[in-house]
């Protein structure tokens, strides 16, 4: 009985010194991360994303706050991300700091909550292909409906999102409508319930969050994953795969292993690290590469040709394998070949002679009487000599000259075998002769 009192005496002391002092909550052992989401949306942008969630999540953090200020990007990257963010259970907050328009548009919307620095803008989401413009019907119907289901995700009206996307809209009175795209202001936001609030910087957002005493980090693109993002970009790639192909051409017509060579090797090299990095292809993709220029070496000591062509349809592959975007990819090669194919023609054309690949496989030496070349001795020296007919001459025939046998033509009739003949004419093979007449015979 004594022991129920004394704990329960302590229990009440407990409550007591808990209200007197109270604890000051546990966002002191909270965790925020910040991301910074800037410049254009491109697949190297995926995997800098995905590590800053992974991270997160294994910090078991409260919120993650996007800093975005972009101009967009790549749509089929957008929704890679889009996804990423669909699934995580931390708690997601966009803070619109200046811009997020097209993909950066997409992305926020499918953050739990959205906060806009004062003048901040968000929206202009339509699709636009590599040429600048607005891509086919197809693609629109597509992008409209990822744009309905980002607005949705959070339980957003998905008619401003769609608005953005597609200038066949009726929102005069946020300046959209009548051929124009919808981009809301931080203001016009906050009253369509596109924002949750505008707030100055980061501390007055936590503040809002209610996570004012949580610990802040911030989390840095490192540097392979800024190099991953410059290669994936689309208008990068292309370039990197025209260097490689041009590079590897030109080492062609340079004695030893050169810079072309050089500079081919690491652009291809470049390209595939860059697509590593950003998670779009794996070791398997690389080593296929390695095997495909393995075999196209193999091809010049073994004759056949299949060697070659499983080479090339190796590299084919593992570049397809590397890109997640069939089309972007063959658009990319289709120029790299076109720029090479033409390089090697005016290369062939001005150092042809000097290009050591092409000596082993055509043959240069011209068959010329300059050069010394005699396809046949022309027998000159036979010209005014006699001989006998040692056979009959039809008009070809043999006849005898000093005792050497000389295939010969008549210059006119039958020539009986035995008969005296006298050399008129040589032109290489083809010598002629004329009968003696026997004049004993005539007396």
């Amino acid at each position: 009985m004594a022991i129920r009192r004394y704990l329960t005496a302590i229990a009440l002391l407990l409550a007591f010194l808990a209200i007197v002092f109270p604890s000051e909550g546990s966002a002191k052992d909270e965790i925020v991360y910040v991301v910074p989401l800037e410049e254009t949306v491109e697949k190297g942008l995926f995997g800098f994303l995905k590590r800053a969630v992974q991270t997160a999540e294994a910090e078991d953090a409260a919120a993650i706050i996007f800093e975005i200020n972009t101009p967009g990007g790549a749509v089929d990257a957008a929704a890679e991300i889009g996804k990423l963010l669909a699934t995580t259970d931390v708690r997601t907050v966009s803070f619109v700091n200046k811009q997020a328009l097209s993909a950066g548009a997409y992305i926020s919307l499918y953050t739990d909550e959205i906060y806009m620095a004062p003048g901040s803008t968000m929206g202009a989401a339509a699709i636009i292909d590599q040429q600048g413009n607005t891509a086919g019907k197809k693609a629109e119907s597509y992008w409209l409906k990822e744009m309905e289901n980002a607005a949705q995700h959070a339980g957003r009206d998905p008619q401003y999102a769609i608005a953005m996307a597609s200038e066949d809209n009726d929102l005069s009175e946020y300046g959209a409508g009548q051929g124009k795209l919808l981009t809301l202001t931080s203001d016009e936001a906050l009253e369509v319930g596109y924002s949750e609030g505008t707030v100055n910087d980061l501390d007055e957002l936590t503040e809002k969050l209610g996570l004012a005493d949580a610990e802040v980090r911030t989390v840095e693109e490192s540097f392979a994953e800024k190099v991953a993002r410059f290669i994936t970009n689309p208008i990068v790639v292309p370039i990197l795969l025209t260097l490689g192909s041009l590079g590897l051409v030109l080492e062609l017509y340079s004695p030893g292993f050169g810079l072309p060579g050089f500079t081919g090797l690491s652009a291809l090299l470049l390209f595939f690290y860059g697509h590593l990095v950003a998670g779009l292809a794996g070791y398997e993709t690389f080593i296929l590469f390695a095997v495909g220029i393995g075999l196209l070496i193999l091809e010049l000591f073994v004759p056949g040709g299949i060697a070659g062509i499983l080479g090339a349809a190796a590299i084919l592959g593992s570049l397809f394998l590397a890109s997640d975007n069939v089309f972007h990819m063959g658009i990319s090669l289709l120029i790299a070949i076109g720029v090479s194919i033409l390089a090697s023609i005016l290369l062939v054309k001005v150092f042809g002679k000097k290009m050591r690949l092409f000596k082993k496989m055509i043959l240069t030496d011209s068959t010329s009487t300059e050069s010394g070349y005699v396809s046949n001795k022309n027998r000159l020296e036979l010209v005014g000599l006699e001989g006998y007919a040692l056979t009959a001459l039809r008009p070809a025939g043999t006849i005898v000259i000093e005792d050497e046998r000389i295939d010969v033509v008549s210059e006119g009739g039958f020539v009986l075998q035995g008969a005296k003949v006298r050399v008129i004419k040589a032109e290489g093979s083809r010598i002629v002769v004329r009968e003696i007449p026997d004049l004993d015979k005539n007396e």
